[in-house]
């Protein structure tokens, strides 16, 4: 069987099993911690397989001190090495340079804010979308907690010391069909008191495949906030 057909098999083979799985007799009762991780894990593992059938426009708005400083629009869709090709489709012209000592300053502060922001950008690509591979160490050292948001329906589970010491993955999720609603992030850059969070909204796609369709990271310290919009969603495969 040819890749990509078998990718397509195995992405709308998965999730209507892990849908149905919540209906046996063993999940009468509530699933457990465990069960919960490894539904959660089969869940995402299972939309990210099928996404690749997909190209979608990314939207990226950095803001400093609530005033907008680059928008950037992106045409994404997976490469065949399996990492998402990005093909620049608009971006907001940079204005005109001052002269002289404040232009001097102010080309270093952007210097400094252009990396700053680049860090920033790479720091919510380790987060979104969670990665199976770290939720499941997570569980495996004992580090998973659940805080029911709403008894019967929705709840967090929370993944400590996901990506670096001290940092959270909260993970939203409706405890009927145990699809991701959302992703909290509480994180850093280099120094733990350099705080950041992540707040992300998922969108789910008509075959139920679901994708990160609002993220959102605030750098209080900063004052810098990124947004980033995925949307328009068409298949390719």
């Amino acid at each position: 069987m040819k890749t990509d057909h078998y990718l397509k098999f195995v992405g709308q083979s998965v999730l209507p099993l892990l849908l149905a799985a919540l209906a046996l007799p063993g999940f009468a009762q509530q699933p457990t911690t465990a069960e919960r991780v490894a539904l959660l894990k089969a869940t995402m593992a299972a939309s990210q397989v099928v996404l690749r059938q997909y190209e979608w426009i990314e939207t990226t708005v950095v803001s400093l001190k609530g005033e907008e400083k680059s928008r950037k629009q992106e045409r994404c869709y997976y490469g065949a090495d399996g990492g998402v090709q990005k093909v620049e489709m608009s971006s907001r012209p940079e204005p005109a340079k001052k002269r002289g000592l404040r232009g001097r300053i102010a080309e270093r502060k952007k210097e400094e804010l252009t990396d700053y922001m680049k860090s920033a950008v790479a720091l919510v690509k380790s987060y979104v979308p969670p990665s199976p591979a770290r939720i499941q160490a997570a569980k495996d050292a004992g580090k998973v907690s659940i805080d029911v948001l709403e008894p019967g329906k929705r709840a967090r589970i929370n993944f400590r010391d996901y990506e670096k010491p001290g940092d959270n993955l909260g993970m939203e999720v409706d405890l009927v069909s145990n699809r991701p609603l959302g992703v909290k992030v509480s994180t850093y850059l280099d120094d733990p008191k350099d705080a950041v969070t992540l707040d992300v909204r998922m969108g789910q796609l008509n075959d139920g495949t679901t994708y990160a369709a609002n993220v959102t990271l605030d750098a209080k310290a900063k004052s810098l906030t990124v947004t980033m919009q995925n949307s328009g969603y068409r298949k390719t495969r």
